[in-house]
């Protein structure tokens, strides 16, 4: 009755870790003596699959080249304008990248060393930095470079930008929740590289850190086609600097 309740309200996530959480505390008890078994394994299938939500996310290229000239002439902060220069380009997780720090960033080497604590599949994770991610951190480095954060908090040097400091500057620029999210500057790479510029879809997941496995069912390191991945990410910043300057937009080319 109580899942029910949750779900008359449309919340099926969260009946659905109810129902987790129930069964943990059924388990524990059964397991303490205080009652003889779990009812919440009768419930399994019982409350409807939630569907796949996809973030929004600009993937047309002329839309996107939109989106970057709105970047270069965002008014708030300096800090959250680097960092909104920089999405785009790096493609990670908004939470790795607000997390940045100078000491995991190597400009001469044009390399950013992401520790494994940081990341979602606990592995450390290398990005090739292409010249123009190289020139945005070099315009920040006077102003944070003392700090430990790339993109510190406006309260504390001591703590990383705030996690919706970039959702919350594309709405002031004019987006909304239904066009796009922090998390969709990793759909538009992904499909823009794929499907606009033919990049191998290995290279592509490897830079995402998706885990992508060898024939053996080996997971990859952190250095596979690294050389690949730098030319690919040099290829995306140039790619990125023409649609900001109105180039001629090739068509995308969709897969069956």
């Amino acid at each position: 009755m109580a899942l029910r309740r949750v779900e008359s309200r449309g919340a099926l996530e969260s009946a659905r870790r109810l129902r987790i959480v129930c069964g943990q505390v059924f388990r524990y008890a059964v397991a303490t003596g205080r009652v003889e078994r779990d009812p919440t394994a009768d419930l399994r299938g019982a409350l409807p699959p939630v569907k796949e939500r996809h973030l929004a996310a600009v993937i047309e290229p002329a839309q996107a080249g939109e989106l970057l000239r709105a970047i270069d002439g965002y008014k708030g902060s300096f800090v959250t304008q680097c960092a909104l220069r920089l999405a785009p380009l790096l493609f990670v997780r908004p939470d790795e990248l607000r997390h940045a720090e100078w000491a995991e960033i190597d400009l001469d080497e044009s390399v950013w060393n992401i520790p494994a604590h940081k990341m979602k599949m606990k592995e450390p994770h290398l990005v090739p930095l292409s010249k123009q991610a190289v020139e945005i951190l070099r315009d920040i480095q006077p102003l944070t470079g003392t700090s430990r954060y790339v993109f510190p908090s406006a309260r504390s040097n001591a703590r990383p930008m705030s996690s919706n400091a970039i959702l919350c500057a594309l709405r002031r620029m004019g987006y909304t929740k239904d066009e796009m999210t922090g998390y969709g500057f990793r759909a538009m790479a992904r499909t823009i590289l794929d499907e606009v510029l033919q990049v191998r879809p290995d290279y592509i997941e490897h830079q995402l850190a998706h885990v992508v496995r060898d024939p053996n069912g080996r997971a990859y390191n952190r250095t596979a086609h690294l050389v690949e991945r730098r030319k690919m990410m040099q290829l995306w910043g140039d790619y990125l600097d023409g649609l900001k300057q109105g180039a001629k937009v090739l068509p995308m080319q969709r897969k069956a």
